[in-house]
């Protein structure tokens, strides 16, 4: 069972698998592909501008594959800039281009999992969302920002301690922070046995189905605010 209140039991085993893994750069051609979705993104916002104030939804492919965004969450000014294979590096690389320039009111993430894939640390991971909070808030002021959990699909379930350990520092960070909120997914996701839902993903059973989008609905509506 991997539940984020129980670390205790698993958290060097954890932390010896993140070392064993080594961060693991990233191919040119991801880069490349990553630059190309960016470049299709800048084309449609000169064809359709953007509205400002909008909620700005940034991350992986969990919102880059949400293709009910705007129907799951009708009434709100929605823009969904996410990137198949993100990892939150990536994100502050593109922060001028992905997040800046929409002005948004409110900014939702979904990033991590990847991260936590490739070998990245807690530590790691953590020092990214505090360098891309700070980015928020130099050029943002007064812009919250809601991080949506690593969630526990079954098919990337043998990362469930690193997974779980990232969650819990960045859960603990954002209980300090008054601008910030965490969705837990995690919990949201898992049997009362502990372990993965199996009806709440697409057939690599990485990526959640129309049930699972839901269960992030139900979820991240309290700290979206008024619609419109």
């Amino acid at each position: 069972m991997f539940k984020c209140g129980a670390l205790s039991s698993f958290t060097m085993a954890a932390i010896l698998l993140a070392a064993s893994n080594a961060s693991q750069a990233q191919a040119p051609e991801l880069q490349q592909r990553f630059e190309k979705k960016v470049q299709e993104y800048e084309a449609g916002d000169k064809v359709t501008v953007p509205p400002r104030g909008a909620i700005l939804f940034a991350g992986d492919s969990q919102f880059y594959r949400w293709n009910t965004i705007h129907e799951d969450l009708p009434g709100y000014t929605l823009i969904n800039r996410g990137i198949d294979s993100f990892q939150l590096p990536d994100l502050l690389r593109y922060f001028d281009r992905l997040v800046l320039p929409y002005k948004p009111r409110l900014i939702v993430l979904h990033v991590g999992g990847n991260d936590v894939h490739n070998g990245r640390t807690s530590a790691q991971v953590l020092a990214d969302l505090q360098a891309f909070v700070a980015r928020v808030r130099d050029t943002l002021p007064g812009v919250h920002v809601v991080y949506s959990s690593i969630t526990p699909g079954p098919g990337r379930w043998d990362e469930a301690p690193q997974r779980v350990v990232t969650n819990r520092a960045i859960r603990e960070y954002i209980a300090t922070q008054p601008d910030l909120a965490f969705v837990d997914l995690w919990e949201a996701m898992l049997t009362p046995a502990g372990q993965p839902r199996e009806d709440l993903w697409v057939s690599d059973r990485v990526h959640p189905n129309h049930a699972g989008y839901l269960i992030r609905v139900q979820l991240t509506l309290p700290h979206l605010g008024p619609k419109g």
